[in-house]
């Protein structure tokens, strides 16, 4: 066997040894994680279609009203916070261009810090309710 044949079949070994150890995490991973990951799995595509649910915006909580009452006015806002960008990493709501969403809190009673209620905000009139922190959003709709 020459040197060069003997190196391609080391080479060609150890890229099989890395594909099966590859393969191993990744399945370790997966099995690992368990019934957690599936309902999260299950949470987020769940979420991802609870954008296109609309909720009435008189069936929201008081302080959810008041947020939006705030917004249309342009504040003044209880959290220093409030109006920051929105990523939407998650990509939970319709994927826009960066900057495109802003986040206001909704007071949660007694609550000791912001709580999990929001208001995100699109464009003119998109305005989106959340109780569970960004796990789930449904459109305002403003009529009814």
């Amino acid at each position: 066997m020459t040197s060069r044949t003997r190196l391609t079949t080391v080479a060609v070994l150890l890229a099989c040894v890395i594909a099966v150890a590859a393969a191993y995490a990744l399945i370790g991973r997966h099995q690992s994680a368990g019934p957690a990951a599936s309902s999260r799995a299950t949470a987020s595509a769940r979420a991802t279609t609870a954008a296109t649910a609309q909720v009435c915006q008189s069936k929201l909580p008081s302080q959810a009203r008041d947020t939006l009452g705030l917004i249309a006015k342009g504040g003044p806002y209880p959290y220093r916070s409030d109006g920051i960008v929105f990523d939407n990493r998650e990509g939970r709501l319709p994927k826009q261009r960066s900057g495109y969403y802003h986040e206001y809190t909704v007071v949660t009673p007694g609550s000791g810090d912001r709580g999990t209620r929001r208001v995100v905000t699109g464009g003119p009139g998109e305005e989106y309710w959340t109780d569970d922190h960004y796990s789930t959003f449904q459109t305002i709709d403003p009529h009814c």
